[in-house]
């Protein structure tokens, strides 16, 4: 079913197949945190060979509390089948990329949040439906959890010092993950003309230093940004607004639209209100979308 406004929206449905409702060339920003693929929750599971053990909890993880609650995959797999994830990952950034290159305008950018281990897939998968690969831009967290096992107190628990003592200040795992990659897409402006002529027609194609300067003070792609006092707890990957409303400025103008097919709770819709764009948003999870709806009511707050 159409629906009758496409425009201030935020829609408790799944947001690949509302795209099917919006027209072509329909928005002028895509601006996204889309699940990565590696296993925080239920909804980020994105393989097809699970077991028992997946989102469980190890006695470590227990003690660690809030941090690392949930049991994922090692990197290299728990069996043969799961050196398919990755490959599965594309598969399914591939069932929403030619969707999001259709409602987008000419020359229109795209922003997507998709994490370190599997960024290089969903890049595959948005340039196989037609966006060229523009840059990535590094977001730089003020805090980052950091727990990273050492390798002697694995020898330790197996009653051997030797070991543990040649192994000192080794780590099994990665180092304090500080930065998040922002992958930044462009649709291609239509052929015999230029991005001048494009941001004349469509009101895309080029992007604002000036707002950028002045919001993170060089024209670097890498944004330092914190979340605000009491901004956060209200979804698993919940990003600050003003890192949103930092690439919303960047790329868009007054009244043209942003769309977030993948909502959470709603920060970039907010970011967009805020800022006099118009926003259209979606998120399947009825919890998260309530929890945005009560951030919609307060003003955004």
């Amino acid at each position: 079913m159409n629906k009758p406004n496409l425009e201030n929206q935020f829609l408790q449905e799944d947001g690949i197949e509302g795209l099917n409702d919006l027209p072509d060339n329909h928005v002028h920003l895509i601006l996204s945190d889309i699940p990565y693929g590696i296993c925080i929750e239920e909804w980020d599971v994105l393989h097809q060979n699970k077991n028992s053990a997946l989102l469980g909890s190890s006695p470590a993880q227990k003690k660690a509390g809030a941090i690392f609650k949930k049991r994922g995959k090692p990197i290299n797999g728990w069996s043969e089948a799961d050196r398919k994830r990755p490959k599965e990952y594309e598969e399914w950034c591939s069932t929403w990329a030619h969707k999001w290159y259709r409602v987008l305008k000419p020359g229109g950018f795209a922003f997507v949040f998709a994490g370190r281990q599997l960024a290089h897939r969903c890049i595959c998968a948005l340039e196989d439906a037609g966006f060229s690969y523009k840059d990535t831009l590094a977001w730089i967290r003020e805090k980052a959890p950091h727990r990273a096992q050492r390798l002697s107190l694995v020898y330790k628990k197996r009653r051997d010092q030797k070991a543990a003592t040649e192994w000192s200040g080794w780590r099994i795992g990665n180092l304090r993950p500080a930065f998040e990659p922002i992958l930044w897409f462009a649709k291609p402006y239509k052929r015999g003309g230029t991005i001048a002529d494009n941001a004349l027609h469509y009101g895309v194609g080029a992007y604002n230093q000036d707002a950028f300067e002045r919001l993170v003070g060089r024209p670097d792609n890498i944004i330092r940004c914190g979340y605000a006092t009491g901004e956060g707890g209200l979804h698993p990957t919940q990003k600050p607004e003003k890192l949103m409303q930092i690439l919303i400025e960047l790329t868009t103008r007054e009244e043209q639209i942003v769309l977030d097919p993948f909502a959470g709770s709603g920060t970039t819709l907010i970011a967009a209100r805020h800022l006099q764009r118009k926003y259209l948003g979606y998120e399947i999870n009825k919890i998260y979308h309530e929890n945005a709806q009560k951030r919609f009511g307060k003003g955004g707050a």
